[in-house]
C-alpha cells in the first residue's frame, strides 16, 4: 500500500495507537492455582508430628527461592561439611540442572522477542539482464544496488505472544525448582552415604575389637584344654567364633569402599580419588527438626512448586492454542535505497518505502487448530493431576520419615537395653566359665548375642541419623519455625 509522503507519519502513528488500544486482550483462561487437595483431605497436622497444637489451613506462598543455608551444619561434622562443599561445586548432575535452568531463562527472552518489532536488512549488489522478447527489443543489462530496511511487528491483539512469554516464565520457575530439587537430592545423598560410611567404620572397629577378645578367649580355652579342664569341642567352638567374626570384616570393608566411591562420584571426582579423614568426633546426634504444618510443605518442597509452575505453563499454552483461531495482524514496513548506479544510491530520488498491515486469517486448517487446543487442554489436566499426585507423595514422604524417626527411636531404646542385658549375661558367663561352672557353649551363645546387639545398635544409630536427613529432604530443607537449629 502506497501512502502520500505528507500523511506518512500520521498514518504510522494512528496504526501504532490502534495497536496499543487492542493489544490488551488475552484469549484463553487466566491461571488460577487449583486446590492441591480438598479442604477436608488436607490434614491440619502431621500424624507423626509431636506438635501440641494442630496447624491452621493457609494458602501456600512458595518459598523455594529463599536461601536454605547449609542445613547439614546441624550435624557439626567438619568432614561432612567438606564433602558437601565439594559436591555443591563439582557434581555433574547439578551442572546439568544449572545448564537446563540457563536454557529456560534464554527461552523466556526468545519468547519475549516476538513482542518487539523485528528489523532486518539485506544489502545486495546484482547485475541483471531483462528479457528482450517480452519488450520487443534486445533486452538490457544493468547493475542494481540496494540497501533495504525491512520492519515487521506482530500486533498481539489476542495475547498469543504474551501467553507464550507467560508459559516460558512458568517453565523457567519450574526449571529453577528442578535445580533446587537436584541440589537437595545430592546434598541428602552425600549426607546419608557419609553417615552410613561412618557406621561401617564403627562396625569394622567393633568386629576387630571383638575378634581380639575372641582371640583371648581362644587362647584361654586352649590353655584350659592343656590343663584338662576344657575339651576339644570347646577349643573348636572358640575358634569358630573367632574366624566367623573375622570373616565379617572384609564384607564391611567392601561396603565402605563402595560408599567411598559413591561419594567420589557425587563430588565430581574419579571413584578412587576421594578420601575421608578418620573420625575424630563422636557420631552425629539427631537434631530436633520441627515438622510444621502440612500446608507449609507446599511452600518448601521444590518438586511440589515445580509441578505447580508446570501447571501454570500448561495453562498459558491453552491460551496460545486458543489464539490460533484468531487472525494474526502484522504491521510491515519497508524502506531503503535502490539505484542502478552506486554513485546515486543514497540520492533522494533513490529512496523507496512502503508501510501497511497484513492480516492472516485461518479459514480452514483441517481441524488442526481444534486438535491443538484439545492437546493443550488435555496436557493442562495432566499437569493438574501430576501436581496433586506430587503433593500427596510429599505428604506421604514426610509422614514416612516422621514415623521412621519415632519408631527408630523406640527400637534403638529397646535395643540399647537389650545390649546392656547381653553384656551382663556375657560377663556372668565368662566368670562362671572360668570358674568351671559353665561350658564354653554357654559363653559362645552369650558372645554371639552380645555381638549381634552391638552391631544392631550401631546400625540403628546410623539409620536414625540418616532418617533425620531424609526428613529434612522431605520437608524441603526449610520450615517456618522459631528455631535456630536449622539456618535458612
Amino acid at each position: 500500500m502506497l501512502i502520500p509522503a505528507h500523511n506518512k507519519l500520521t498514518t504510522i502513528s494512528n496504526m501504532a495507537c490502534a495497536a496499543l488500544l487492542v493489544t490488551g486482550c488475552n484469549v484463553g483462561p487466566d491461571y488460577q492455582r487449583p486446590a492441591a487437595l480438598a479442604r477436608a483431605a488436607m490434614p491440619a497436622a502431621y500424624d507423626g508430628s509431636s506438635a501440641s497444637k494442630p496447624g491452621k489451613w493457609k494458602t501456600a506462598q512458595p518459598s523455594v527461592h529463599l536461601p536454605r543455608g547449609n542445613w547439614w551444619n546441624i550435624y557439626h561434622d567438619a568432614e561432612l561439611d567438606r564433602l558437601e562443599g565439594l559436591a555443591g561445586s563439582n557434581n555433574q548432575q547439578l551442572a546439568a540442572a544449572y545448564a537446563n535452568f540457563q536454557q529456560a531463562r534464554a527461552l523466556v527472552n526468545v519468547a519475549r522477542a516476538d513482542a518487539f518489532p523485528q528489523l532486518s536488512t539485506a544489502t545486495a549488489i546484482t547485475r541483471q539482464h531483462t528479457n528482450g522478447s517480452l519488450s520487443g527489443g534486445h533486452g538490457s543489462t544493468f547493475n542494481s544496488f540496494s540497501v533495504p530496511l525491512d520492519a515487521s511487528w506482530e500486533l498481539d491483539f489476542w495475547g498469543r505472544v504474551r501467553r507464550e512469554v507467560e508459559a516460558t516464565r512458568a517453565n523457567l520457575g519450574a526449571s529453577g525448582d528442578d535445580l533446587q530439587s537436584a541440589k537437595l537430592a545430592v546434598q541428602a545423598e552425600v549426607a546419608i552415604d557419609y553417615i552410613t560410611l561412618r557406621a561401617l567404620e564403627a562396625q569394622r572397629n567393633l568386629l576387630e575389637e571383638t575378634s581380639r577378645t575372641y582371640q583371648k578367649s581362644l587362647d584361654l580355652t586352649q590353655t584350659r584344654r592343656a590343663g584338662g579342664i576344657a575339651t576339644d569341642y570347646d577349643v573348636s567352638l572358640a575358634e569358630t567364633q573367632l574366624k566367623s567374626t573375622e570373616a565379617q570384616v572384609p564384607a564391611v570393608i567392601l561396603q565402605r569402599a563402595k560408599l567411598l566411591h559413591a561419594l567420589a562420584t557425587l563430588c565430581g571426582q574419579a571413584a578412587t580419588s576421594c578420601s575421608v579423614k578418620p573420625a575424630t568426633e563422636s557420631p552425629p546426634s539427631v537434631p530436633a527438626i520441627p515438622a510444621g504444618v502440612p500446608s507449609e510443605l507446599l511452600e518448601n518442597r521444590p518438586d511440589v512448586t515445580a509441578a505447580e509452575r508446570r501447571m501454570a505453563a500448561a495453562n498459558a499454552a491453552v491460551g496460545v492454542a486458543s489464539a490460533a483461531f484468531y487472525p494474526r495482524v502484522t504491521l510491515n514496513g519497508n524502506g531503503g535505497f535502490q539505484a542502478t548506479d552506486a554513485s546515486r544510491l543514497f540520492n533522494g530520488s533513490s529512496r523507496l518505502w512502503s508501510v501497511g498491515p497484513a492480516l492472516n486469517l485461518p479459514l480452514f486448517t483441517g481441524g488442526r487448530n481444534t486438535a491443538n487446543l484439545a492437546v493443550a487442554r488435555a496436557n493442562y489436566e495432566a499437569t493438574v493431576a501430576n501436581y496433586r499426585q506430587t503433593v500427596l507423595g510429599a505428604f506421604q514422604d514426610v509422614e514416612d520419615q516422621l514415623a521412621a524417626q519415632r519408631l527408630l527411636t523406640q527400637q534403638l531404646t529397646a535395643e540399647t537395653a537389650a545390649l546392656q542385658a547381653a553384656r551382663r549375661t556375657l560377663e556372668i558367663s565368662n566368670t562362671r566359665y572360668q570358674g568351671g561352672v559353665l561350658t564354653y557353649l554357654e559363653v559362645a551363645i552369650a558372645q554371639s548375642s552380645a555381638l549381634s546387639h552391638e552391631v544392631t545398635v550401631v546400625q540403628l544409630s546410623a539409620n536414625r541419623v540418616a532418617a533425620s536427613v531424609a526428613l529434612i529432604k522431605a520437608l524441603g530443607a526449610g520450615w517456618r519455625a522459631d528455631t535456630k537449629t536449622l539456618p535458612r
